[in-house]
């Protein structure tokens, strides 16, 4: 049947014209002309539901040339049409460019070419898509790396990687023959490698101007209702220096942190915070800019995030394609024609050979120079396997016990260049009747898939190995010559083949000889997707049956040669090469792994030397022959009627098969020789193409849709898109077959015939089981297809053979793909090599090596995610492989319609290997999922791929005043509200509560109590260095007075800033201060090794409280004096310095005496998170109240004593330190946190040797003891450490409870008698320096605290909905203490000031005598209007003046009850309100994200997270080598999504010590996010998620 063309049509002859242009490096001019092959084209239409062939077989005429180019050029495109009127889609080609040949001859020599994935097609569809994209470019910001990261490696110090090329299984030639002529071209010495200009601040690491000045005010500013304190950082206009708070955790912290280098010197801020003339680094500006266009998919909707259920509703795409066709017939190959001479099984026909034709060569290996090194007779076979067979029965074990019985199993360990010891102990065993389990040789201990071999040998109960003896001399060996146990395998006897260490078998054994049967023959092991190793059971009957299936379909007859190139160990290589060619006395050359490394042509030298009818080869094979062989004049391939392709089955061997015919045509090869065959280890042989002698029958091929195959649908590219895959037919069904394709999912369903389906085979030759998985067998081996109305459609078990593809017109079959390479996102199929060829179209091409790039997904976000891994070359710049990265990314998204999560280049030869050399897929995911993998360049996408994140949050009108309240409830819910006991309830006894000022009760203590000891400092060694009873602090403070009136001259209501180390004279200077009626204002001297970045916030404090002197010790003086702080500030500016070391020795004339309650007594100055530094005033009043309260709730008198280890400087710390003790009279023993840093155990040895019952602490401290004293615990036990008698240890703390710290430290001074119920939290803040304090104590003081587990989800959303502990999503808080006498609170909305319910997360507002009077200015009487301090509800109770806290939090009423019998009110502090972020309208707390992103990854030791304008900027410290920075760039973006459902716009991996922390252990991440945005940070790597 001819079909007719019309003009205007794309015939076949121009796409050979393309060929031939591209080869004619290759070939002689004499005879271009090449043998068209004829397209075929699949279509289906409604009138006829078959896929039907149609050929028309046309010749290359020279005068067609001229108009088939103008054709070409043009873009036209046909049809032809058949009978019946159908009619059928040509393909289409694109235009070439420039000339090709000279393309292909640029690419042969810089090895920027693998023939595997060729597919000319498909390269100048990639090159058209980035045309495309190069038109509406985006600028990529570049990831900044440090120097140290950018490796400069020389020639001397680098080899070429061991492969450029390879299928999944081998690799390429040793010194990448491809690329030989680019490395001779190289010079000896790499430049230093250029950044270009993108990368501005990865080539710079001084903070110099890398950034344009951007006035980004108006772009960055946040809505945040929420007013904040005064800003004074910027107020003194000499400040020219940075002052973070930084220094005091060099004192605290385990690490000694390195120097800052930025701060928030010089600048003025919003209110919240946002610089308002930042210089931003132009890289973060492009980012935005980037991320500010349009993305290609819109984000579709899968799932609902709300906080009563999550919804995932999947859209299919309504203009998918379906398919259409008619259910396929199952296609049944041949009739297994019975041959009177075929043997009853294969040691029949090993015995006849063996005794008829003994001198027969059977099979000959070659040497690395391809020298024969040894052939083995079929005599000599057959001799060697009886005494090998005798020996593994009678010579192993005793006589009584044997190691080995018939039916048991066996390892064979033999190299890949040793086939004859292999084929001699694989006989052997047959004779034995024991089960051979050939495997690869273990390399080393660690190889790379060797755990899961040993755990099959294991489970197949394997006790003895096989081996020759130059493969067990090269296996590892321990110390005493013994071959170690490698991990995961079971314990073996190595026993060796060779003839010489065998016993001879007496004259009259002889092995049984039996009839093909059910028992098991081998064993062939099996690799799966996630690197499991299976083990699949093959009959003697199937194996002999296949045998014969493949002498039939091969047409093999006795005494031909075969040149076998494949592994001989398992699949088409032990199926041809060593058991089909022994069934037909076949001779096989051996052609070795190693010997194709050193010369790629040897396989088609030895089938011209020896005349070989048949050759077995793989795709890469026929490729590096492509490239090797231009020197080589003599080669004939006439001889060769049969080139098997193992590999057939993968779709783009096409390409290899047809550079190969083009160039081979003219040495002899002829077209019908090459045959593409399909196998899978279950189904052994599904399909082959026959040798035919009629060569007029050309082979199947159709140029298919890219976009139907993701939706398992066959349509031919009618379109014209450049999207397409054209795939060969792999032959017909293996005779005594019979296949059908089965939905790949669910119930094995017959396919339509246009449907893509995973085929089955029913066959007497497929595998029966999986070696001891009964479940697996039955999925796999037992598998009943059944038709659409439900009926089996054979009573017989069908096979799947784990190979995607459809059954063609005629019967033939074509594969698109494999199961294990199958990559499912977003409901589409995506097929694994189809990606890697994509990324191989790419070009130039010279950055990364070809046959080493991984592709395989991870599961993120409830969809999978495709991930990218390449070699990187190692003289490729990070520019040029920046480019080639971005280049590919947009291939993939646009031929395939799927984002890449991430793309990664890791330094060459990194990735692990397969024992043939190619890359291990499963070892190389399961390095990535752990973050191991070491890339230098990584690339990530989350923005585009990840298309089903929760819809973003629309913010609700909340309830108004206009809602009904009745009583107590806000729309059906309990007003959040609670307080502690009333201070009025206290006993008559107290006569402290008499006195209305701090100074009159300390007068009042030394003239009742003189010698009554209120403070005792201790050193760092534990011994009391100085104390201070009532009398003598009252002397002190008296003479301090003095100094200040007399030296100082100084007014009543002066400031004083006392610059004081923690100790006791930071005490007497406070009274002093009091007693001569000044304010004192206590400040943290400047850290000795850190005065550059500690000095200036010394300076700040004093000029913002305008302080009229400065108060401090004769060290501290000589330091302020110092040549270093004179060159970070001059102290001729301050105000007079006093020395209080030599005080004056007569009292002041008189004592101050206060009046006003109301008056200010001390400035309580402190730096918040947000890095705002504020002074809060505290008037006697408050201070009164405060210590009142304190001493009710902690039930402090004289006889007490409390161990306080806490910064004195500011907060609920500096009122234990200085005001408690001389109010209530008890005793203080102090210890400077500063101490712990040379002695971690001093706090704790302290309670324990002063039997202590309460103890104050920060979290710093707290995680200091519980890193330094982790391992010490038996030490201390032995030194008398015990903690039994604390019945109270308080953490004093601004923040949410660190439950996992707190928890951590119980449990490891559990042992040392710590109670866990003694270890509770205080919460304090500006407003208020003490809302809550938990103590204790043995059932007075109520409850335990209370832990409850919330949603972090309807958090999110400000609800607070309580979860059982464990459930997902479940976030465990603390309660952070019981409420202070005298306290009452609220919880608010902070943008409508209403109160809320208590099942809202609001803002905290505190009532209470001790809040804070309000902000110090510092201007003059110009108060700042802030409502902080006096704030009142919208409606409810609008008369109560409130205090605003700035934290978010909520109230819980627990069935607890306290001391006097009423329910217990929880506090719950969640987080502050200007750290929170609003990100994608939803509420983040900073510490929720950082704990995920810490436990991302091992070596992350410290991490910190802010917003920039809709970015989330993520900042990790690295503990580790520079080298795994960029394993954590995929480990945090996964987590952070996976959990929170947020893009990391950024990741900046730092330095450990380069994220700020304040003095009470708390991170200031908007100084942090200074340093950022004006690139200060010196990172190691900076990376923009895209």
């Amino acid at each position: 049947m001819y079909l007719y063309l019309f003009t205007g049509d794309i015939t076949q002859k121009g796409y050979e014209k393309k060929r031939s242009k591209l080869i004619r490096a290759y070939v002689p001019h004499a005879g271009a002309a090449a043998v068209a092959r004829c397209l075929h084209a699949y279509a289906h239409t409604q009138r006829s539901p078959q896929i039907s062939l149609q050929i028309k077989h046309t010749r290359t005429h020279p005068s067609h040339d001229l108009a088939d180019r103008d054709r070409l050029s043009r873009g036209c495109t046909g049809a032809y049409v058949g009978n019946r009127g159908m009619v059928w889609p040509m393909s289409h080609r694109a235009p070439l460019g420039p000339p090709a040949a000279a393309r292909f001859h640029r690419r042969r020599t810089s090895g920027t070419r693998d023939e595997r994935y060729r597919s000319d097609v498909h390269t100048e569809a990639v090159q058209a898509v980035l045309a495309r994209h190069v038109e509406r470019k985006v600028a990529v910001p570049m990831p900044s790396k440090r120097r140290s990261l950018v490796v400069q490696t020389s020639m001397d110090a680098y080899t070429p990687p061991d492969s450029s090329s390879g299928s999944d299984e081998e690799a390429g030639p040793g010194d990448d023959m491809s690329g030989m002529e680019h490395w001779m071209s190289r010079p000896s010495q790499l430049g230093p490698v250029h950044l270009g200009s993108t990368s501005s601040s990865s080539s710079s690491t001084q903070s110099g101007g890398s950034g344009n000045a951007g006035r980004l005010a108006d772009s960055l500013a946040h809505a945040q209702n929420h007013s904040a304190p005064p800003d004074v950082t910027g107020y003194s206009s000499d400040s020219s220096h940075s002052h973070t708070e930084r220094h005091h955790m060099a004192n605290m912290g385990t690490i000694a942190r390195n120097t800052q280098k930025y701060g928030n010197a010089e600048r003025m801020e919003t209110g919240d915070g946002v610089p308002v003339s930042s210089r931003v680094s132009a890289k973060i500006q492009q980012l935005v800019n980037t991320l500010k266009q349009p993305r290609r998919p819109p984000l579709r909707e899968f799932f609902v995030d709300d906080f009563d259920e999550l919804l995932e509703v999947q859209q299919p795409d309504p203009n998918q394609p379906r398919p259409e066709g008619a259910e396929m017939i199952p296609v049944r190959g041949e009739a297994l024609g019975v041959v009177t001479n075929w043997p009853p099984s294969l040691e029949a026909a090993l015995q006849r050979w063996g005794t008829i034709s003994p001198k027969a060569p059977c099979l000959t290996s070659l040497d690395t120079a391809g020298k024969p090194l040894y052939v083995l007779t079929y005599g000599k076979l057959w001799s060697r396997s009886i005494k090998l067979a005798y020996n593994i029965l009678h010579k192993l074990g005793s006589k009584q016990e044997p190691m080995v019985r018939p039916g048991d199993r066996v390892a064979l360990v033999f190299p890949n260049n040793d086939p004859v010891a292999f084929m001699v102990a694989f006989y052997g065993c047959l004779l034995a009747d024991v089960v051979p389990v050939p495997i690869e040789v273990p390399l080393s201990r660690k190889d790379a898939g060797s755990q899961q071999i040993g755990f099959l040998l294991g489970s197949c109960g394997v006790t003895v190995a096989l081996t020759s003896d130059a493969c067990h001399k090269g296996l590892p060996k321990s110390a005493t010559g013994e071959i170690p146990q490698f991990k995961g395998w079971p314990k073996l006897l190595w026993f060796v083949t060779e003839s010489k260490h065998l016993s001879k078998p007496p004259r009259d054994w002889f092995p049984h000889i039996k009839d093909a049967n059910n028992d098991t023959a081998y064993i062939e092991y099996k690799t799966c997707k996630d690197g499991s190793v299976l083990g699949v059971t093959v009959t003697r009957i199937a194996l002999l049956t296949h045998c014969q299936a493949l002498t039939q379909s091969c047409s093999y007859t006795e005494a031909e040669t075969i040149v076998n190139v494949l592994d001989f160990k398992k699949d088409v290589g032990l199926w041809h090469g060593i058991l089909t060619s022994v069934m037909n006395m076949m001779h096989v050359i051996s052609v070795p792994y190693s010997l194709m490394k050193v010369n790629p042509l040897s396989w088609i030298q030895k089938v011209c030397q020896y005349k070989a009818k048949v050759a077995c080869v793989k795709s890469r094979d026929m490729h590096w022959a492509l490239v090797a062989h231009k020197d080589q004049k003599d080669i004939n391939l006439s001889s060769l009627r049969m080139l098997l392709v193992a590999d057939g089955s993968n779709p783009w061997s096409i390409s290899s098969c047809d550079a190969f015919l083009n160039v081979f045509q003219t040495k002899g090869l002829r077209a019908e020789v090459i045959c593409p065959c399909a196998s899978s280890p279950e189904a052994l042989t599904v399909a082959i193409r026959r040798p035919v002698e009629d060569s007029s029958q050309p082979p199947g091929r159709g140029v298919l849709s890219m976009q139907g195959l993701t939706y398992g649908v066959v349509r031919v590219d009618t379109e014209e898109r450049l999207s397409v895959l054209t795939v060969q037919d792999v032959g017909t069904v293996t005779p005594g077959g019979l296949v059908c394709v089965v939905k790949p999912e669910g119930v094995p369903q017959l396919c339509q015939t246009d449907e893509i389906g995973e085929l089955c085979v029913c066959s007497v030759a497929t595998g029966t089981s999986y070696y001891g998985l009964t479940g697996m067998t039955k999925n796999t081996f037992e598998v009943y297809p059944v038709s659409s109305s439900g009926g089996l459609i054979s009573e017989y078990a069908f096979v799947r053979t784990g190979l995607l593809g459809f059954i063609g017109p005629g019967g033939l079959v074509f594969i698109t793909g494999k199961m294990d390479g199958l990559i499912m996102v977003s409901g589409r199929r995506h097929n694994a090599d189809d990606i890697v060829a994509t990324a191989l179209a790419v070009e130039p091409m010279k950055f990364v090596y070809r046959g080493r790039i991984a592709v395989f997904s991870v599961t993120v976000l409830r969809d999978e995610r495709i991930v990218v891994v390449a070699e990187q070359r190692p003289d490729s710049t990070e520019e040029d492989s920046f480019q080639w990265m971005s280049r590919v990314l947009q291939a993939i998204d646009s031929i395939h319609g799927v984002g890449v999560f991430c793309l990664a280049l890791v330094p060459a030869n990194t990735l692990p290997k397969t024992p043939l050399g190619g890359i291990h897929l499963s070892e190389i995911k399961q390095l990535y999922l752990e973050g191991g993998l070491h890339p230098c360049n990584v690339l990530m996408c989350p923005h585009t791929c990840v298309t089903n994140l929760p819809k973003p949050r629309q913010k609700q009108p909340e309830i108004g005043p206009a809602s009904v309240m009745v009583g107590n409830l806000v729309s059906g819910k309990r007003i959040a509200q609670a307080s502690g006991r009333d201070l009025g309830q206290t006993d008559d006894n107290d006569q402290v509560k008499h006195f209305l000022f701090l100074s009159e009760v300390l007068q009042w203590r030394a003239q009742t109590t003189p010698d009554h000891v209120l403070y005792t400092l201790l050193s760092s060694r534990g011994a009391v260095s100085s104390s201070l009873t009532c009398l003598q602090l009252h002397k002190r403070a008296e003479r301090v007075a003095a100094l200040l009136m007399e030296r100082g001259g100084l007014q009543e209501g002066d400031h004083v800033a006392l610059v004081y180390p923690p100790g006791i004279d930071l005490i007497a200077a406070f009274y002093g201060c009091l007693y001569a009626g000044c304010v004192p204002i206590t400040v943290r001297p400047p850290h000795p090794q850190n005065i550059s970045t500690t000095l200036p916030t010394v300076k700040m404090i004093v000029e913002v409280s305008h302080s009229a002197c400065v108060m401090t010790t004769a060290v501290i003086c000589k330091l302020l004096r110092s040549k270093e702080a004179m060159a970070t500030v001059d102290i001729r500016n301050w105000p007079p310095v006093l020395d209080t070391d030599d005080l004056p020795k007569k009292k002041p004339p008189a004592l101050y005496k206060p009046t006003n309650p109301d008056g200010l007594a001390y400035l309580d100055f402190s730096v918040s998170t947000t890095g705002m530094l504020a002074g809060v005033q505290m008037s006697h009043n408050a201070v009164g109240a405060f210590c009142r309260s304190v001493k009710l709730q902690c039930e402090l008198y004289p006889s007490r004593e409390v161990a306080i280890c806490l910064d004195p400087y500011c907060g609920l710390g500096f009122v234990l330190w200085c005001l408690c003790s001389v109010y209530s009279g008890h005793q203080s023993i102090l210890i400077p946190p500063v101490e712990l840093e040379s002695n971690p155990a001093l706090w704790l040895l302290a309670v324990s040797q002063m039997r202590v019952r309460d103890t104050f602490c920060s979290y710093s401290v707290m995680e200091l003891c519980t890193k330094g004293l982790g391992l010490q615990t038996e030490a201390l036990k032995a030194r008398g450490l015990d903690l039994s008698r604390v019945r109270a240890c308080v953490v004093v703390a601004e923040e949410r409870p660190r439950m996992s710290l707190t928890h951590s430290f119980s449990k490891l001074f559990k042992d040392l008698g710590l109670h866990p119920r003694s270890v509770s939290t205080a919460f304090g803040c500006r407003v208020n320096l003490a809302i809550c304090l938990q103590v204790n104590t043995a059932g007075t003081s109520g409850p335990d605290p209370t832990t409850v587990y919330v949603d972090m989800r309807a958090l999110r959303h400000d609800r607070v909905r309580l979860v059982e502990r464990g459930s997902p999503h479940s976030l465990p808080l603390m309660e952070s203490g019981k409420i202070l006498p005298g306290v009452r609170i609220i919880i608010a909305n902070p943008e409508t000031k209403g109160p809320l319910g208590d099942s809202h997360l609001g803002e905290i507002w505190v009532h209470s005598a001790h809040n804070g009077s309000g902000y110090y200015s510092g201007y003059g009487e110009e108060v700042l209007q802030s409502d902080h301090f006096n704030s009142r509800l919208s409606f409810g109770d609008t008369q109560t003046v409130w205090a605003r806290t700035g934290y978010l939090g909520f109230l819980r009423r627990t069935e607890l009850t306290d001391a006097n019998g009423e329910r217990h009110d929880a506090l719950f502090v969640v987080g502050a309100l200007e750290e929170a972020m609003e990100l994608r309208g939803m509420r983040y707390h900073p510490i929720d994200i950082e704990t995920s992103v810490i436990r991302a990854h091992k070596s992350i030791m410290e991490c910190a997270v802010f917003p920039w304008t809709n970015l989330l900027v993520v900042v990790v410290e690295l503990e580790g080598s520079e080298q795994e920075a960029l394993d954590l760039v995929p480990m945090v973006t996964k987590a952070v999504l996976e959990e929170h459902y947020l893009i990391v716009g950024v990741v900046v991996v730092t330095d450990i010590g380069v994220i700020p922390i304040n003095s009470r252990g708390e991170k200031q991440r908007m100084h942090l996010r200074d340093g950022f945005l004006q690139d200060q940070l010196d990172p190691i790597y900076v990376a923009y998620n895209m």
